[in-house]
């Protein structure tokens, strides 16, 4: 991509709105109703010259119909909805087959859609480049080094000075991309967290949630896979939403080169945790967690039929701020809640990892957290000088929205 290219003719607004179909006719989009409704108006705003009215509040009262005075603060939902729709371009742009469309893109920091050709041929001679894309100081999460670069096209009437821009052009952008994801993996506050983990000599364990969910198992016939056979089966499952921060986390310990295994709850025994660092994901379905962070400061309880999950802060037990109703939770729209805790574990002399929501929203927040820069970077300003070279626990809200979290913000923070 060269510079944003602007609509100017019909001819050019009809492209978009091609690709905008092609985009809501994608998986990523087309199984939703919030994300396509979002993404429709901002762009068909943006076509018809109506950007500057892409506001929080506008957005909110008319895709979602959010009442006029409703509270932006405390009603996130545009802004949840952007950040979600921004991936899902992402995702959509790095599938095969999608290198040379023009490209829909949402800036983060704002609501209004810009669009790129992935070469510097701007088609139909009506529309002009505003700009030279350059990198921009955005929050590290909202790039998306994974989209990859489109291939550079050169015809044969292109000069030698042409083939060359575009040689590098297109090296330098692998190279920025490339810097992209080392400064991820290698910034500050992340490194000074994670060190412990990678510098250990024996690879990490993922111990994850598990669930004896079936007792039977639906298989296709090889010879004609249209017809199905059901047999008894005892299958242990995970969930998906905890799949999450493990792919997150296993990924940042593969960029450092470290070695790690993964294990059902059920499956873990005192013996594997003795033998290495441990990370715990999910909460009141794994065992390991709700012994480990039993003793300490901030830890998980409930009342007897489990239709109250909270939070418990040692020093204000009755306190009950960070509660979740599971009422509440079965609509889809809640508010949730995670502890992160690193510590060393006394009944192993090993280091522990809780990466754990009451719900399903808050370990994929808690996931997101801790290979988040930005996140990470907060919590090393918040968090007391040297907390990174402590025991650490940290609390964190998120608010979840039709069954999907947005960003995690930490509540509370404890060092010993």
């Amino acid at each position: 991509m060269q510079s944003e290219w602007v609509p100017k003719t019909e001819q050019d607004k009809q492209a978009i709105r091609e690709q905008l179909e092609r985009l809501l006719a994608n998986p990523h989009f087309h199984n939703s109703k919030r994300y396509p409704s979002f993404l429709k108006f901002v762009v068909t705003q943006s076509i018809e010259g109506q950007s500057g009215n892409l506001k929080e509040r506008t957005v909110g009262i008319e895709v979602f119909g959010c009442n006029p005075d409703y509270d932006t603060t405390s009603n996130p939902i545009v802004r949840v909805t952007a950040a979600e729709v921004r991936k899902r371009i992402a995702q959509y742009y790095q599938d095969p087959g999608h290198e040379q469309e023009l490209r829909l893109l949402l800036p983060s920091g704002g609501y209004a859609p810009q669009f790129y050709w992935p070469t510097a041929d701007v088609p139909h001679g009506t529309a002009e480049p505003v700009h030279e894309v350059q990198a921009e100081a955005s929050p590290l999460p909202e790039v998306q080094p994974s989209v990859g670069v489109p291939p550079a096209i050169v015809t044969p009437g292109q000069s030698l000075f042409s083939r060359r821009f575009v040689a590098i052009a297109v090296v330098a952008m692998v190279v920025v991309g490339a810097f992209i994801l080392w400064q991820m993996y290698h910034d500050p506050a992340i490194d000074q967290f994670w060190r412990p983990f990678v510098k250990s000599e024996e690879p990490i364990l993922f111990c994850i949630a598990d669930q004896r969910q079936f007792s039977t198992i639906t298989l296709r016939d090889a010879a004609d896979p249209l017809h199905e056979n059901t047999l008894r089966d005892e299958m242990v499952t995970v969930i998906i939403d905890d799949i999450s921060p493990l792919v997150n986390m296993a990924g940042l310990l593969q960029v450092q080169g470290k070695e790690y295994q993964v294990k059902g709850e059920a499956a873990t025994t005192l013996t594997d945790l003795r033998r290495g660092p441990s990370v715990f994901i999910g909460a009141f379905d794994n065992n390991w967690t709700l012994r480990l962070t039993s003793p300490l400061r901030f830890h998980f309880a409930n009342n007897s039929d489990m239709s109250q999950l909270w939070i418990e802060d040692r020093e204000k037990p009755a306190d009950r701020t960070w509660l979740l109703d599971r009422g509440v939770q079965q609509k889809g729209t809640y508010k949730d809640y995670a502890i992160v805790a690193r510590f060393v574990d006394p009944n192993t002399d090993r280091l522990a990892l809780v990466v754990a929501g009451i719900a399903r929203g808050g370990t994929v927040a808690a996931g997101e957290f801790l290979v988040d820069p930005r996140h990470m970077n907060d919590l090393l300003h918040q968090a007391p000088k040297g907390a990174f070279k402590k025991n650490i626990e940290i609390v964190l809200e998120t608010q979840v929205i039709d069954n999907r979290s947005g960003p995690p913000r930490v509540a509370a923070v404890y060092v010993w």
